[in-house]
């Protein structure tokens, strides 16, 4: 068993820091398609050094490590209980050294713990089958996608698309309205696992195993087949695109798995991932807990990055801390940005506290990015791992109330936020800059240092950490000025929508 749980531990660090071959060529093709579109095409190239450096350092892809899910296929003799028990040490280890984040948080007292195990933490599946070997699937999905995922009941009506029936056309509805709800908070372009049919929990369960296939697969039921190709090229004529920046690369992939379902009811599971499906496997002898040989690795991934960083055009703002009110009202949306000087980090906990408590720091011009970093103890002091942005718009009860009398002028994240956070921009003369979801090793190179660490009471992924930045790079998508592109390409998208799922009259 010490050797298996060397083998998971070594199927651990490969799926936090490597894609599998088919998601770098469906990146690679999206780039493609985005070639020349601003915004959405530099967040690809973004995406494309991150994956490359990513790959190069054996260090995690995004800081959210997300939710483990394992897969096994084990002989019928197999000891279950002590393969279990050597995930769970296998995942402590990875924790440990920072290949995967602390994310197991007691929902009751909100006290995480720092080996990443608990109640439910890993999901871990077994099936019997009648080889010797031992195949161990694993899936890291972010909690960015998970949280933008959607389930219906059909029948059941759909704002902006009408009613979804129990057919064909009532699923084509569903997927494509939890494409437009996602926009950009999921990390698009996005990869679906949908299931329909089973009960609700079961849907669910089916759903998410959809992101095991591979993304060059073909259903073997041609009308399933024909019908993932339709989702996909229906969902990028939405012109959400990476990122919700806008664009013709909002999906990379469908796939949908059937069950059959009681006749009282009729589920459709939508399972969101975003661009960075990270799930590999490995076939292990069963005799020695070796890995034999990879899955979803048939040839080695080509680097994706045509160039060796983010090619700057000049007409770049540059911003050093404390931020100044006139230079802030002065950007307007899809200014770059590059920025120099202090952030600090802020996530859920720390919204919450801020918007009830006194300031632990001033930050009077300063600029707040929205992390939940990968941060070891290094004597003293403290490595980062990683630490790329997280989804802003879990902050929208919050923020607008820590950004009025504080002097904050800049608010970092992705996926934009909501109405009232944009009220609070134009208020207090701040901006809202987009970061690339996911590109944890791309903004650790423009992090210079750890400063200081507050609020360390919540945990390391939700204390307020100091970072010296040099030439961060950001897109302003909410300005001072009540403007707004994330309200933008949702309005243009939910057209788009209406259009697509109107009923076809005669």
């Amino acid at each position: 068993m010490r050797r298996f749980k060397d083998s998971v531990l070594e199927l651990i660090v490969e799926t936090s820091s490597s894609l599998a071959p088919d998601v770098c060529d469906a990146l690679r093709s999206a780039t493609a398609r985005e070639e020349g579109r601003g915004c959405s095409a530099m967040a690809l190239r973004v995406i494309a050094l991150n994956v490359d450096r990513a790959a190069d350092r054996r260090r995690p892809i995004c800081a959210d490590t997300g939710m483990l899910t394992f897969e096994i296929k084990a002989p019928p003799r197999a000891d279950q209980l002590a393969m279990c028990e050597a995930i769970g040490e296998a995942v402590a280890e990875a924790t440990r050294r920072g290949s995967l984040r602390a994310n197991s948080v007691d929902p009751l007292t909100g006290v995480g713990r720092a080996d990443g195990l608990g109640p439910g933490m890993p999901i871990v599946h077994f099936e019997q089958w009648l080889s010797e070997k031992i195949e161990v699937r694993l899936l890291l999905r972010g909690g960015g996608a998970d949280n933008v995922s959607a389930q219906y009941a059909l029948p059941c009506e759909l704002p902006g698309s009408g009613r979804a029936e129990r057919d064909f056309g009532g699923i084509r509805r569903c997927v494509l309205h939890a494409v437009h709800q996602a926009q950009g908070r999921g990390c698009g372009p996005g990869i679906l696992g949908v299931g329909v049919g089973g009960d609700r929990a079961s849907s669910e369960d089916l759903a998410k195993q959809q992101l095991f296939r591979a993304l060059g697969d073909v259903h073997p039921d041609r009308t399933l087949a024909r019908f993932e190709r339709e989702i996909v090229e229906e969902a990028n004529a939405l012109g959400i695109g990476p990122l919700g920046f806008g664009g013709q690369a909002t999906l990379l992939g469908c796939k949908i798995g059937v069950s059959q379902r009681p006749a009282s009811s009729y589920f459709v599971t939508v399972a969101y991932n975003c661009w960075a499906l990270r799930r590999l496997g490995i076939v292990v002898d069963s005799r020695t807990g070796r890995i034999e040989h990879w899955l979803y690795k048939e040839a080695p991934p080509l680097a994706l990055a045509r160039e060796e960083g983010l090619a700057v055009t000049g007409r770049e703002v540059h911003l050093a801390t404390p931020l100044r009110e006139h230079d802030v009202r002065g950007l307007a949306v899809g200014d770059v940005v590059l920025l120099t000087g202090t952030l600090y980090t802020a996530a859920d906990a720390a919204h919450r506290y801020l918007a009830a408590h006194e300031l632990p720091v001033d930050l009077q011009g300063a600029a707040l990015y929205h992390c939940s970093p990968i941060v070891l103890r290094d004597g003293d002091g403290w490595t980062l791992r990683a630490a790329g942005p997280t989804t802003s718009f879990r902050q929208e009860p919050y923020l607008a109330d820590v950004l009025v009398g504080r002097g904050i002028r800049a608010v970092i994240g992705k996926g934009g936020m909501g109405a009232r956070t944009l009220a609070a921009l134009e208020y207090g003369g701040a901006v809202y800059l987009s970061a690339v979801g996911g590109a944890a090793q791309f903004y650790l190179d423009h992090i210079v240092a750890v400063e200081d660490v507050h609020l360390l009471e919540l945990g390391t992924p939700e204390a307020m950490w100091r970072l010296r930045v040099k030439g961060f790079p950001a897109v302003v998508t909410m300005d001072a000025h009540g403007h707004s592109r994330h309200a933008q390409v949702e309005e243009r998208s939910a057209h788009a929508l209406a259009h697509m799922t109107a009923p076809v009259t005669m």
